[in-house]
């Protein structure tokens, strides 16, 4: 039995986690901005759920959870950095008032749930599954700032596996591509300064075309997610399914080719060669 930690439970993929782990007899601590939405999903598990607010853009918030949750059940060995929303629009349509609250959910959110939960973590080993995206792995076109928070995740996650690895901690860093939840709907918040000149890049129309329309199942992608967390040795990366996993080859056949092209001449830069 593990006991399980999931920010962002009232929807998508953090509350399809959490009944998932909690069906297979785990004990799940679901957390969410408004606690209201989750009581009723837990209360079928006969306190194996439990149901807490927590707000990751307030660090007592935070505390208060992971607190709850050791008193409730003593303690936690798999964490989910889950909450998290998009931000749709050209960098140039950006403002501040816009980006700034999404580094503070998707990146600093997470850095601070992370940093409450590592000294539990660290006693005795564990799993965090830090939620990125597809998006996390190449960028895209109308999407920059939700590109730039994930990227952010990712490289925080590959510095954390290192440091955590003689802890017994591991870290997974779940890339999904598009799937049928409801992320693309209440999740997605457009720029509000829409410029003519980057209609063709923006992804405003890719929200009203997809959204409840994406080929991926959550619920088989969860089963990757919980299969990844039990596994001797799980991977870092993880991308899930075929949008997530040609994103991920084209980026390395892209980069590879960058290397190889500039290989000669970009080598050629330490004191002492010729």
């Amino acid at each position: 039995m593990k006991t399980w930690l999931i920010t962002g439970c009232s929807s998508g993929f953090g509350q399809r986690l959490a009944l998932a782990a909690a069906r297979r007899g785990d004990r799940v601590v679901a957390t969410a901005r408004k606690v209201e939405a989750l009581r009723d999903m837990a209360r079928p598990f006969d306190g194996r759920m439990l149901a807490l607010p927590l707000e990751v853009t307030d660090a007592a918030s935070i505390r208060a959870a992971v607190e709850a949750a050791m008193e409730a059940f003593g303690d936690i060995d798999v964490l989910v950095n889950n909450a998290g929303y998009g931000l749709f629009g050209a960098i140039e349509e950006g403002t501040p008032e816009e980006y700034r609250p999404l580094f503070e959910v998707n990146v600093f959110g997470l850095i601070e749930t992370t940093r409450a939960v590592l000294p539990v973590l660290r006693r005795r080993g564990g799993t965090i599954v830090n939620m990125s995206s597809g998006a996390g792995i190449a960028g895209s076109g109308g999407g920059g700032y939700y590109n730039a928070t994930k990227f952010a995740v990712e490289g925080l996650s590959e510095a954390l596996s290192g440091e955590l690895a003689p802890f017994g901690v591991r870290v997974i860093l779940a890339e999904p591509g598009p799937f049928r939840t409801e992320f693309l709907g209440r999740s997605i918040t457009l720029a509000a300064n829409e410029m003519p000149v980057y209609a063709a890049s923006s992804r405003r129309r890719y929200r009203e075309t997809n959204n409840g329309h994406q080929a991926g199942d959550p619920d088989k992608a969860v089963a990757v997610i919980l299969r990844a967390v039990d596994a001797k040795e799980p991977p870092l990366h993880l991308p899930l399914g075929p949008v997530a996993h040609g994103i991920a080859e084209r980026k390395l056949a892209a980069f590879r080719k960058d290397i190889d092209t500039w290989r000669d001449v970009s080598i050629d830069t330490d004191f002492g060669r010729p």
